[in-house]
């Protein structure tokens, strides 16, 4: 907190103009290197990926200064200089105007700010909708066993086959519409595993919440299932305090269906690139006992025998 506050003062404003200067020095931006960066995604663009018509013969590869200044808002001169390694030291909100005019991934982005000597920026993560790349994946998994679920454990889309393996996990309101919250909340979702298997599983999603805290502790909705369940729950209290970690793999997960039994399956994850979603797939390998279940319950679906 900052000492002034405590006292009930306002900072003196020679006080704010040295810390200012103080900041301004401590920024080190690579002019040279920031200004190959820009002009390497310059050359990268074409005018059809902006909406641009390309119009006669072009002499320079992608687009022009002139079209990237438009579209990232600010003068031809101030962008030129940019990439001349003579311009003066752009601020945040000129770096996000070069982002967008660039059309820079979240990465690129990243790599720009601390080009400039800014942290990165933090990311907003939309977790309500499946990115559309992980939706291409998931609709060609018509057949198999598999679930799109956010960075807060909350299960977006279902295929047929997980629904009836797993029950339909996205009709959950509220917190529980976290399976981490539901875990250390409800009795009733471990039923599905062994009990034998519960302080493993308790282990991986303390550990999948501690990560995912750690890489963005201002998350809203994070921080809300977090600081509930070290309100609720002891065991997750506990297992927090050791600063899990996951190993880099999944382990056979052992499912006790109501209706087929105790099935044993491969987790097979992807991870979107921004991290904030992961496509789930359960198999089971060709010829076992499990793989026949699997054959069976994509026949009776959801239906009890």
């Amino acid at each position: 907190m900052d000492p002034a506050a405590v006292l009930g003062k306002h900072p003196r404003p020679d006080t704010v103009q040295e810390d200012d200067d103080a900041r301004r020095r401590s920024i080190i931006m690579d002019r040279a290197r920031l200004a190959e960066f820009l002009r390497s995604r310059r050359e990268t663009l074409q005018p059809e990926d902006v909406g641009l018509p390309r119009g006669g013969r072009r002499r320079t590869a992608g687009l022009r200064r002139e079209e990237i200044a438009v579209l990232s808002d600010m003068s031809v001169d101030y962008y030129s200089r940019l990439e001349q390694r003579r311009g003066p030291h752009p601020s945040e909100q000129m770096l996000a105007s070069l982002a967008h005019g660039l059309r820079l991934s979240l990465e690129e982005r990243d790599h720009l700010f601390r080009l400039a000597g800014y942290a990165t920026p933090r990311r907003t993560v939309r977790s309500d909708h499946v990115n559309p790349g992980m939706m291409r994946v998931f609709d060609g998994l018509e057949d198999a066993a598999a679930q799109v679920v956010n960075h807060v454990g909350e299960t977006l889309k279902q295929t047929r086959l997980s629904k009836a393996l797993l029950g339909d996990e996205t009709v959950r309101t509220g917190p529980a519409r976290s399976a981490h919250y539901r875990w250390f909340t409800d009795p009733g979702a471990r039923s599905l595993y062994p009990e034998d298997d519960h302080a493993t599983h308790s282990r991986i999603i303390a550990a999948d919440l501690h990560a995912t805290y750690t890489r963005d502790p201002e998350d809203p909705r994070l921080s809300a299932i977090v600081d509930a369940l070290l309100a609720e729950s002891a065991e997750f209290a506990a297992l927090w305090q050791e600063y899990p970690v996951n190993r880099l793999y999944c382990p056979v997960k052992r499912i006790r269906h109501p209706e087929l039994g105790l099935l044993e399956l491969h987790c097979q994850t992807l991870i979107d690139p921004d991290q904030s979603q992961m496509l789930v797939v359960y198999t089971a390998p060709s010829g076992s006992e499990s793989h026949d279940k699997m054959r069976l319950l994509s026949v009776i679906g959801e239906q009890r025998l």
